[in-house]
């Protein structure tokens, strides 16, 4: 499982003019089945992703293909957590021990 990171960078004013493009990805992170959450940053300090399902090769890729990400509008920073306790409804991210 990854948490994602995105916290505005230096061409965040940009961010008008690519958050169409930038919430079609996230859309289609939802329906790959990859994104569990997403959610801003408070207070407007950028936004963060909690995926789960695919390598950590795919996931930076993914997130490399963020058009907020492209256009230097945030950078990202992602951290791999192995789940090891979880709520019942969570229980499909733990990780076979």
């Amino acid at each position: 499982m990854f948490v994602t990171f995105l916290r505005f960078a230096e061409n965040g004013a940009a961010a008008p003019d690519f958050m169409a493009a930038h919430n079609n990805w996230i859309a289609q992170g939802f329906a790959d089945g990859v994104f569990l959450c997403v959610g801003s940053l408070q207070p407007a300090a950028g936004g963060a992703i909690l995926a789960h399902g695919e390598s950590r090769d795919a996931h930076d890729a993914r997130i490399a293909a963020d058009p907020f990400v492209a256009q230097g509008i945030v950078t990202a920073e992602t951290y791999e957590i192995d789940p090891k306790r979880t709520a019942s409804a969570l229980d499909f991210v733990k990780t076979a021990a």
